[in-house]
């Protein structure tokens, strides 16, 4: 049996009512009361319970966050969250949406017993009315967001729209008046924001893009692989493809190497995102910055204000893009 609060009391020889009081700091305790509390927990190496404490504080000082899955390319969103909550002291409770449903359901079971004080949500995938109303019963909640969702509860976002802008003006800058676009699922916010905001560039510029080199994909490396090989097969001539994201353009760069031609001499390529892979490609991929870290940070430090009811808390953030220019659009310089 491991060490418990009635132990510590006597060995202390006080009550377990003022063990917990010394153990959550609430009430005024006689100094030499609290030097003999503590001697005990020492000598007998008594660990509270973080729960216990937590709801003797009407706290957890736990964070939940809701993920797709585990095998996930925005690390950073959550590394930056994980320190930042454990600069403040609070710990992280991953949960997945690996079940759908089912999963949902443990997700309502987890709130129902306060396992957490606050949740942050990333892509919740056809949850998000459940995850509203999760709020709207109290549950402090903020939403990572990628995908353009606009909840009615408090969100972190980026600038899609700026950036697929971004992309568009260096690749004018450069002199790539054809562009071939290889978007994510039509479904998605930040497709058409992507999207649009790339041709609105483009129009200023007075260059209205064929919809023929407008071609939709899925965010993978397959669908930029095939998307750019079936432009080519069909005759389409472009100087630069926009990948909305850094997968999808790893994938394109990957067919123009097939095809014989070179990147950036023949066709400069953008990605979006900036994730790891963005640094592998060869040659190492321009994208726009999506601040993952930035977007973690913000996000746990504003679930943070509305867990602690701050009146300084701030409805939501946008945290903006930036272009990263690389080798896929920009030639080595000759010494």
């Amino acid at each position: 049996m491991g060490v418990t609060i009635a132990d510590v009391a006597t060995r202390a020889g006080v009550s377990k009512t003022t063990v917990s009081r010394v153990l959550n700091g609430k009430g005024e305790i006689n100094e030499n009361t609290v030097l003999k509390v503590r001697k005990a927990i020492s000598e007998l190496g008594y660990v509270p319970s973080a729960g216990a404490v937590g709801l003797a504080r009407g706290t957890t000082q736990m964070i939940g966050m809701l993920v797709p899955d585990l095998a996930w390319a925005w690390a950073g969103i959550v590394q930056a969250v994980v320190e930042t909550l454990e600069a403040e002291g609070f710990g992280l409770r991953i949960l997945t949406w690996n079940r759908g449903e089912e999963s949902l359901r443990r997700l309502g079971l987890q709130v129902a017993a306060k396992s957490f004080d606050g949740l942050l949500v990333i892509e919740p995938e056809g949850a998000l009315g459940s995850i509203t109303e999760l709020h709207e019963a109290g549950l402090p909640v903020v939403l990572i967001d990628d995908r353009f969702q606009r909840p009615g509860f408090p969100y972190v976002a980026t600038t899609n729209r700026e950036g697929g802008e971004q992309a568009a003006r260096h690749l004018l800058d450069i002199g790539r008046r054809r562009p071939l676009v290889v978007t994510g699922p039509d479904e998605y916010g930040c497709t058409q924001e992507r999207l649009g905001g790339f041709v609105d560039a483009y129009a200023q510029a007075g260059i209205e893009l064929d919809p023929r080199r407008i071609i939709c994909g899925d965010f993978l490396f397959d669908d930029g692989r095939s998307a750019v090989a079936r432009a080519l097969a069909d005759g389409l001539e472009f100087d630069a493809v926009f990948g909305h994201n850094d997968p999808l353009a790893a994938g394109v760069i990957a067919a123009l190497h097939e095809a014989g031609l070179e990147i950036p001499r023949d066709v400069a390529v953008v990605g979006f995102d900036d994730v790891e892979v963005a640094s592998y490609t060869y040659p190492a991929l321009t994208t726009i910055r999506q601040p993952m870290r930035e977007m973690g940070e913000a996000a746990a430090r504003l679930l943070l204000d509305h867990v602690r009811r701050s009146p300084d808390a701030a409805p939501s953030r946008i945290v903006p893009t930036s272009l990263v220019v690389r080798g896929s659009t920009l030639k080595p310089s000759s010494n």
